[in-house]
Formats: structure tokens, C-alpha cells, sequence
């Protein structure tokens, strides 16, 4: 089962990557990129040996109550829909302490992000129009939780004897 809970995280990864792809070209997250990542969400589960008291359970709360809150942000006008449901599939692969390293992890590089952003359009090209990429900031926060996660495990794993 390892090599598949490892498999599906590698999955994982290739799909953040290709919701950053998008977001950046399009201003756009996929439905069938987001509904690829919480459908895969269960077979990790699985993979990692979870029971379903109480470990499925806390994911499946936790991704309802983060998409509840993010759909109030996105009322707000403060995130876009794409990002709403691609935070919601990512709470179903994260425990809620990942989540929260997750969380910070995002920020900073959302943080990141918008000051590049800001000094693109400010100096670079002034004329530029457009939101900021989110996704980005999503995939890369984690991308960032995975490796911290996943890696050191998977590094010692494969160490002979």
C-alpha cells in the first residue's frame, strides 16, 4: 500500500502543478482538475490505512468546513470559485494540523506572489489588467506541505535495512 499512497501523492503534486499552469494562463482553475483531487482524496485514505472513526470522518469535516468558509470569502469577493473548490479537495488529503502548516505555507507565498504581482504591473508593464493567479500561491503551499510531509518518510523508507 505504500507504493500507492506514495503514487497517489506523486498524482497529487502533478495536479497542483496543473492547476498553477492554468490559473497563471487562463485566470481559470479546471472542475475537472479540482474534482480529480477530491475524488482521489478516499483512495489515499485507503492507502494510509485510515480508519473511518475517527480519521475519515475529521477529513470530510474539515474539507466541509473549510469549503463553507471559503464559499463566505468568495460571497465577499475575496476568492474566486475555482480556488473555493480546489481548497475544499485539498482539505480531504490533509490532516488538520497539515492543513494549518498548509494554510501558513500558502500565505506566505500568496504574500510572495502579490508583491510580485504589484511590482510587475507597477514598474514592468503598468499597462497590465488582471487578477492575481491564486492557484499559485494554493499549488505552492502544497507542494511545500507535501515535501515537509511525505518526503523525510519516503526518503528514510527507501533507505536498505
Amino acid at each position: 500500500m505504500e507504493y500507492l499512497k506514495y503514487g497517489l501523492l506523486i498524482a497529487l503534486a502533478i495536479a497542483l502543478v496543473m492547476v498553477a499552469i492554468g490559473d497563471i494562463r487562463h485566470r481559470r482553475i479546471s472542475n475537472v482538475l479540482n474534482a480529480t483531487i477530491a475524488l482521489g482524496a478516499p483512495l489515499f485514505w485507503v492507502a494510509s490505512g485510515m480508519a473511518l472513526w475517527p480519521d475519515i470522518v475529521t477529513q470530510l469535516g474539515l474539507a466541509l468546513g473549510v469549503f463553507a468558509i471559503c464559499c463566505g470569502l468568495n460571497a465577499l469577493g475575496w476568492l474566486g470559485g475555482g480556488d473555493v473548490k480546489l481548497l475544499g479537495a485539498l482539505a480531504l488529503w490533509l490532516t488538520p494540523l497539515v492543513f494549518l502548516d498548509f494554510l501558513l505555507a500558502m500565505a506566505i507565498f500568496g504574500g510572495a506572489i502579490a508583491i510580485i504581482f504589484v511590482i510587475r504591473r507597477k514598474i514592468w508593464r503598468p499597462e497590465t489588467t488582471g487578477s492575481l493567479p491564486y492557484g499559485v500561491a494554493i499549488t505552492a503551499g502544497g507542494l511545500w506541505v507535501l515535501g515537509w510531509t511525505y518526503l523525510p518518510g519516503a526518503a528514510l523508507a527507501a533507505i536498505p535495512g
